[in-house]
Parts: C-alpha cells; structure tokens; sequence
C-alpha cells in the first residue's frame, strides 16, 4: 500500500467514526413517546445544537421550546429551540447565564410535560452554574488546575458534582415532577452517565465520598471556598427517576471505523474504547504493539490497525508549556518511538474538531515524519519534553482540520501496521 493510500485509509476510518455519532442520522430513532403537553429541550455540550436541530426535524408537529449551550462555533441555525455559545474548557459569565435559564425553564415543566435534556461531552464547563457561595471567578481557577492536574476525567468530575448546582443530578431535581429523558453521546471511559457533562441528569454516586485526597492533588492554589466545599460531608440526594438513552458511543465509533478497514483487507484490532493515563507515555505502549505486529504478527497479522478510544492526559510541570493537546502529544511520543518505522502510519484526533484548545482535531504521521522534522532542524524530543506537539506538526504540516464536528464521542486512535 503507498503511502497516499495508507493516509487515505486513516481519513476514511476518522470520518466513518465521526459519523457515527452524528446526531443528524442517529438521534431520531432513540426518541421517547410525544408528550400530551409541551416538551421543553434543554442541554449541553459540543454537540448540543445538532442536537437539538435533530429534534426539531424529527418532531414537526410537536410542542417545543428550550435553549441549549454549546461550545463558541458549534452552533446551528434552528427555530424553536433557543442556541447559545459559551466558553470551553474554562467556564464564562455567558455559561452560567445559560445554565440558570435552563434550571428556570425546566422548573416550569408540570406532570404532563416532556423535559429532553440533550447532553454531550463539554456540558461540565458550558453549563456552570456554582453552588453557594462559590463564585464564578472560583469555578475558573478550579477548571484551570483540573486541566493542569493530570487527573482522571472520573476524578475530575467527582470534584465538579460536588461544586454545582446543575450538576449530579441538580438538573433532574429541578425539572420535578415532569417526565424526564436524557439523549446523550458519550465522550468518557466506559459511558459513565454521570461522567458524560458530569451527569445533570443523573444521581451523584460520589456525592458521599471523601474528596480529601483531590483537594490535596489540586494544591494551595485551590479557592478557600471551593476546598471548604469539598471537605465538607454531604447527604445523599433523594432519588429520582432516571430515563438516560446512549445515542453514542466511542465504541459505536470503534465498530464504524472497523468495518472501513475490513472492507479494505484491514484486519481491525479493537483494543478498547476507554484508554486513560499519559498521553505520551500511551504512545510509547502503544509503539511496542504496533512493532509486535509489524515483526511478529501478533496481536493480528499485517495489513492490521490498532484502533482505540477513551482520554489521555497531559500532566504539565512547572517550566510553561508549548501549544499541544493530548492527541498530538500521543503521537509526537508515537513517533519518537517508532523511529520512522518502515511499516507504520497512525493517527489521532479529537472527535470533535479540537484537539486541547488548538484549531486542530489531531495529527498523522508516517514513516518519513522525523526524517521531515530532522530536515527542517526541528528536534521532536524538545518538543515532546515542553508538550509543544501542536508546533511541530504544524511545521511539519501534518495537522488534521477538520473543524467543529458537533459531536463528541472523544479521542479516535488509528495506528495501521503495513
């Protein structure tokens, strides 16, 4: 296979995972009965807008209203079913305005009513609204040492219930005594419901743990307020019914992915959907594998592509990092690995357009990409060591744009051993 086939499979195998998820094609068919009174669409994330496009074109003749908040960029044009945008990772003014819209409008709902809540990966920081006497300024500080901390998104979210309103449920509570049913595409290891936007619709398994131990992971930088919050015991919420309805997955995607590289010779390797730990450390691991196949045949004999799913982390140390984000550092250490390996291309992406905070949904390599880098004087291993990915593939020009995507089922992982 050239190499201008290889890419081109890689893209395939991208697109068909992204369009997996894709609201437009997948929502309708996991829509709950039409109510008899109104039904008010609520939701966040990236995907919140298609998401509510995809409703409104399914139900025509229904009684709708709403407002859901994306990301700045990823809305669409819809008429009864109120956009706004707001900031992402960090949380703005404009979020949390949101977000108390959306507790007033479903705390009109009454028992012959319909609360959709149309939730996707995103939701934690779009939809802010923190518990008193919290601020939003404090919500800011907390978002930026969690995306700083190294912490397991389950960690991550754990900390985030706990300081909402809205979130852990706090949406459901609020939408009582009318009928509620959660969409939601999921972006988290193992389609936790109360991981994906940190569950608003949902109980807080969490919420009677001791957080002691993150409150020491996130240090003295941590707002007084927010550490009083977190240290201090809470009860149990009274339970609620949960009507929650996985529209998409990474899985999903995984298979959708699969099926293009069978219908190419392309053994597919599945080799999960909920990955976690270093992103760059994962790309070493994940060189070892891909060398297995190429000098062994083993997980599966060539051609074959390891496919993968799930979260990496970028853990930043005290020297101020580059421009990256955790899929283009997974294959800035890929790379290095493989050491221009013969018979491997890979790529990676963020399945919803953005990789980190960059323009750019991930990367590609392949076996000239350090031979590239070495001609232009370009050294990857100072690159990787100040998690400055974004830079050097953007020199090299092998950055993915494919834009906002409006969907999210998080990262997408093609290596292709040849």
């Amino acid at each position: 296979m050239r190499d201008e086939d290889a890419r081109s499979l890689l893209l395939r195998m991208m697109n068909a995972a992204i369009a997996a998820a894709d609201p437009a094609t997948v929502l309708a068919r996991h829509l709950p009965e039409k109510p008899a009174g109104r039904c008010i669409v609520v939701g966040a994330g990236k995907s919140a807008a298609a998401m509510a496009l995809a409703v409104e074109k399914a139900w025509p003749d229904v009684d709708l209203s709403g407002l859901v908040v994306t990301r700045y960029g990823h809305a669409v044009a819809t008429d009864r079913i109120e956009v706004r945008e707001a900031a992402h990772p960090v949380p703005d003014q404009a979020g949390m305005d949101a977000a108390a819209q959306i507790l007033r409008l479903v705390q009109t709902a009454g028992p012959d009513d319909l609360v959709l809540a149309l939730i996707s990966g995103g939701g934690s920081a779009l939809m802010s609204l923190p518990v008193e006497p919290l601020t939003l300024a404090d919500k800011i500080v907390v978002n930026r040492l969690l995306l700083a901390s190294g912490l397991a998104i389950d960690e991550m979210n754990r900390v985030r219930r706990r300081l909402s309103q809205v979130k852990g449920g706090g949406l459901a509570r609020a939408a009582q005594p009318a009928r509620l049913v959660t969409l939601a595409i999921s972006d988290v290891p193992g389609d936790d419901p109360a991981a994906i936007a940190s569950g608003p619709t949902v109980p807080d398994p969490t919420r009677a743990e001791d957080l002691s131990h993150l409150v020491r992971k996130l240090g003295p930088s941590l707002p007084d307020a927010a550490r009083a919050i977190l240290l201090h015991p809470v009860e149990a919420h009274v339970a609620f019914p949960v009507d929650f309805r996985l529209i998409a997955t990474p899985q999903m995607s995984l298979e959708a992915a699969a099926t293009v590289a069978r219908a190419a010779g392309v053994t597919p390797v599945l080799l999960g959907d909920a990955l976690e730990g270093e992103a760059a450390q994962m790309g070493t691991v994940m060189a070892g594998i891909a060398r297995a196949v190429a000098e062994h045949g083993t997980p599966a004999p060539t051609p074959a592509v390891l496919l993968s799913g799930g979260e990496g982390t970028v853990t930043i140390g005290g020297t101020p990092p580059g421009r990256g984000g955790r899929n283009t550092e997974f294959l800035l250490a890929l790379a290095q690995a493989l050491n221009d390996h013969p018979a491997v291309h890979a790529l990676a992406v963020d399945t919803d357009g953005i990789d980190g905070t960059e323009d750019a949904a991930g990367a590609i390599i392949c076996p000239r990409t350090l031979d590239e880098a070495r001609r232009l004087g370009l050294v990857s291993r100072d690159f990787l060591a100040r998690h400055d990915s974004y830079s050097f593939f953007d020199a090299i020009g092998a950055l993915l744009r494919t834009g906002p995507t409006l969907t999210n089922v998080n990262d997408f992982r093609a290596i292709l051993v040849l």
